[in-house]
């Protein structure tokens, strides 16, 4: 029987970094920087109005106020886009455009409505000081300094920098294609008749959206039979598009399960007892690779049961999808709590329980156990948002003991 953390370390072992790949932006979003950016230019590339108003000499408005406003002649008027700006001479005004480049000789600018709006002359009601309204030139970011560093997830406020500085692509490790099947004779896609013997098939619904959230791209198929020659053709099918294949169900000991059987003809897949519940029988390897393991695609076998599912994608492939796309931070964030009621758990397992979190960081968090331990229930699945983690080495966990916790939302 293999630990929890030597099996986790199986899982890592197995997948290994998205190759560096150039795209467009658009592909880029929710992505791992695989570069350092540099940026290109200045930004702002020239000194620009931080508002709509009126380019001034602050010197000229001095002592000015509402009651004793400064009439100038306004000269010129700058938009965004203009090149060679007018210069401005003392007691002159140049109306300007939020973004416009700065009129050489204007030391501030005033805002529109701190004035009558003029054309011809312009009345300013308020004195400025010299650098007042301005985007100074490189503010922003200075030519040549890097902006982005490897290993930045690209969210939207990225995004806005890189398409600042003129990048319409970026290195990235990219999206791994993660092709999710669901084996079993007796599912069937929700939507269909409910009849006796059948299950809807919640695990490859579930798993789709779990890896999704994870970063991934989804391939879903179509719920598979028990049979080796159905499983073995869709197998087969989908390495030409899969980076990684997570397979739920048939992998237990009855004579229906041929999971094993047929993996053990496509590839080097190895299965476990696991310390853990639940999952205990777990499976992990490649399919395509050489009889040493070497190549191929990477393969996780997960249980059948819905919950068992779900937990074991957290402990284990969430991880490995983001060790794949390149982040340095693998699993959930954690936060120790206080249970609400006392079980029994099972002695050398690790035991991960469904738990709603309540609280926050100064006042402590509480777990609400949801259902119970034992119960592998979607209901209290749905309910939680957290996993309690019990170590192989207790067996009772009563009323208010601390446990750590791995926060799912």
């Amino acid at each position: 029987m293999r630990s929890v953390a030597e099996f986790f370390s199986d899982c890592l072992a197995i997948v290994s970094q998205q190759p560096p790949l150039e795209v467009q932006l658009a592909d880029a979003v929710a992505c791992v920087l695989a570069e350092d950016v540099e940026a290109p230019f200045h930004l702002p590339v020239a000194d620009l109005a931080a508002c709509d108003g009126y380019a001034v000499m602050a010197s000229d408005l001095r002592g000015t106020h509402p009651e004793m406003p400064t009439v100038l002649p306004v000269i010129d008027e700058v938009r965004p886009g203009n090149v060679n700006p007018t210069a401005i001479v003392a007691g002159t005004a140049v109306r300007i455009a939020s973004g416009a480049p700065l009129p050489s000789g204007a030391d501030a600018v005033i805002p529109v409505e701190f004035t009558d709006h003029g054309m011809a002359t312009v009345s300013l009601q308020r004195q400025v000081e010299a650098g007042d309204n301005i985007r100074r030139k490189a503010e922003d970011v200075e030519q040549g300094t890097i902006i982005l560093h490897k290993g930045t997830r690209l969210g939207a406020r990225q995004i806005a920098l890189l398409a600042g500085v003129g990048r319409s692509r970026v290195v990235v490790h990219p999206k791994p294609r993660v092709v999710i099947v669901s084996i079993g004779d007796e599912i069937v896609e929700p939507g269909m008749p409910a009849r006796a013997g059948t299950v809807f098939d919640a695990n490859g619904h579930a798993l789709a959206t779990a890896m999704k959230d994870a970063g991934a791209q989804t391939f879903r198929v179509a719920a598979v039979p028990d049979e080796r020659k159905t499983l073995r053709e869709t197998l087969e099918d989908q390495l030409v598009r899969a980076d990684l294949i997570v397979t739920t169900g048939g992998i237990s000991y009855g004579s229906g399960d041929t999971v094993r059987d047929v993996l053990g003809s496509l590839g080097t897949v190895r299965f476990d007892n696991i310390a853990s519940r639940p999952g205990h029988l777990l499976g992990v390897g490649h399919l395509g690779s050489d009889d040493e393991g070497h190549g191929g695609t990477p393969i996780f076998c997960l249980p059948g049961d819905p919950v068992a599912a779900q937990v074991c994608f957290e402990i284990y492939v969430r991880p490995a999808l983001r060790h794949m796309q390149g982040w340095t931070s693998l699993s959930r964030p954690r936060v120790h709590a206080v249970v609400d009621r006392g079980w029994a758990s099972p002695q050398g397992r690790r035991e991960f329980v469904r738990v709603r979190l309540v609280g926050d960081p100064h006042g402590g968090y509480q777990a609400k156990v949801v259902g119970t331990p034992t119960g592998l229930l979607l209901s209290a699945l749905a309910q939680s948002n957290a996993l309690a983690v019990v170590p192989e080495d207790v067996t009772q966990v009563n009323a208010g003991d601390e446990l750590m916790c791995l926060v799912l939302d």
